[in-house]
């Protein structure tokens, strides 16, 4: 066989070829690649241009506030000879992104399209403290420092163009209570509510970092997820793992230790440190309590919380410039069976036993450190896993009704003894949306569940 294939004709090799690079393309049709272009030079909807990224084939318009995107006819431009379906000048419905497809010759490509509406509030700040906008519930939340007077204060608020809002930027404003915000433009009206508060009492949390102080923090997830605990609890305090391991930090009165880590997948020398660790398994023996989110759910194996070798066996996430945005869904939890735990109350749920964390169409990093089930370690499903690691699995991905398939948040021991410990660590527990490449991420609407389970969590390790 050999021998007659080094006697075919250059030719026919050439041929063999070229049709064997021609069937794994999955871009090209029947007959040879013609040396055509099959990008959108122009997409425009109401005279607006859209954002076309050529690379990872997506067109993203942005219309002024107020505008219904569910009748709207683009005009597009495209190569001489070419066709697109739709076609230019169609009516089409954009409340979801549409695929548009573009033929030259014997070559396509298809385009992921997404007309939005922009929003009307940009940013929403107090003293320079940034409020949670959420724009699919019409609120407006923010903590403010321990002792602030909420009866005089004046937000700064950036708006779209050509949007208003009742009261204005810089007004003196009476938050005690919530305050309703008109927002409104020549084709819309609608009301936003505002809640400023103060921290609330409750446990003495200290937080734990590899920095040596708060202010050195330097991963954005982190240092969003610090300013929200420290303007959340008065009893907040920042622990450092230096100090820990030289016995600085005195451990004592400390109801609950929380690490959220997500600087790296692999979890820090420091942390791994035996006078590290050998303190906070003494501090945990002795009563203490401890929530571990991102990638530090790992620390369980460590700390010995689970048996050896037991820790989450799926870690995974992306880091700058990388990242993406999923422009079609939204990223929660399934907690079915355990809707009453106390982790998931006042959750806001889309069904019964069903949360939101990161909204479509805001950038991620998935920065992921859980149990994959089905495959991997042994556990088959979620009855080996607590068998095999002694815990109590209270949510997987949302799509896993029966938890079987992931542990995305779970809680140590399992059984009836007192708990002392509670991991959260899929990839929708995102604190800070990344800018990527220059671009700003749009705001996460379900940021306050994240702020939520972790209250939550956080009270219960101590009433638990």
């Amino acid at each position: 066989m050999k021998t007659i294939f080094n006697k075919l004709p250059i030719f026919f090799l050439l041929l063999i070829s070229t049709m064997l690079i021609w069937s794994c393309d999955n871009n090209m049709e029947d007959g040879l690649v013609t040396d055509v272009s099959v990008n959108v030079s122009s997409f425009k909807v109401n005279g607006v241009s859209g954002d076309i990224d050529n690379k990872n084939d997506k067109i993203t318009v942005t219309l002024p506030y107020g505008t219904s995107v569910k009748a709207l006819s683009p005009i597009i431009e495209i190569p001489q000879g070419a066709l697109i379906s739709p076609a230019s000048g169609a009516v089409i419905d954009f409340s979801e992104p549409v695929k548009f497809r573009v033929k030259n010759g014997n070559i396509y490509k298809d385009y992921q399209v997404t007309v939005q509406a922009q929003v009307p509030i940009i940013s929403f700040k107090i003293n320079g403290l940034s409020a949670t906008i959420n724009h699919s519930s019409k609120t407006i939340s923010l903590t403010m420092p321990e002792g602030t007077n909420l009866t005089a204060l004046q937000p700064v608020i950036e708006m779209a163009s050509v949007v208003s809002i009742n009261p204005a930027s810089g007004t003196t404003i009476n938050f005690s209570s919530p305050v309703q915000f008109t927002v409104s433009n020549a084709n819309l009206t609608e009301i936003y509510t505002a809640k400023v508060t103060t921290p609330v009492s409750g446990p003495t949390v200290a937080f734990l970092g590899t920095a040596a102080t708060r202010t050195g923090l330097t991963n954005p997830d982190e240092i969003a997820a610090s300013d929200w605990l420290f303007g959340k609890f008065s009893g907040a305090v920042y622990v450092s793992m230096a100090d820990v391991a030289s016995g600085a930090a005195n451990l004592t009165g400390i109801n609950v230790i929380w690490w959220h880590f997500d600087s790296a997948t692999a979890l820090p020398g420091d942390a791994l440190n035996a006078n590290v660790t050998s303190k906070i398994k003494t501090y945990l023996n002795a009563g203490g309590n401890i929530l571990l989110t991102g990638f530090a759910a790992q620390y369980v194996d460590a700390l010995g919380i689970v048996p050896s070798g037991k820790g989450p066996n799926n870690v995974f996430g992306d880091f700058l410039p990388n990242g993406f945005v999923d422009a079609n869904s939204d990223w929660g939890i399934s907690f079915k069976g355990n809707e009453a735990h106390p982790v998931f109350d006042g959750l806001q749920t889309y069904e019964s036993g069903k949360a939101n964390f990161l909204q479509k169409g805001t950038f991620r990093l998935n920065h992921t450190a859980w149990w994959f089930l089905p495959d991997w370690g042994g556990y088959v499903n979620g009855a080996g896993w607590r068998t095999q690691t002694g815990g109590n699995n209270l949510a997987s991905e949302a799509w896993d009704n029966t938890l079987d398939g992931r542990v995305a948040v779970a809680e140590f021991p399992g059984g009836t003894a007192n708990k002392k410990c509670i991991t959260i660590s899929m990839g929708a527990y995102d604190w800070y949306n990344e800018t990527s490449n220059g671009t700003p991420s749009q705001p996460n609407g379900f940021l306050d569940n994240i702020k939520k389970i972790t209250e939550n969590s956080l009270n219960y390790l101590v009433t638990h």
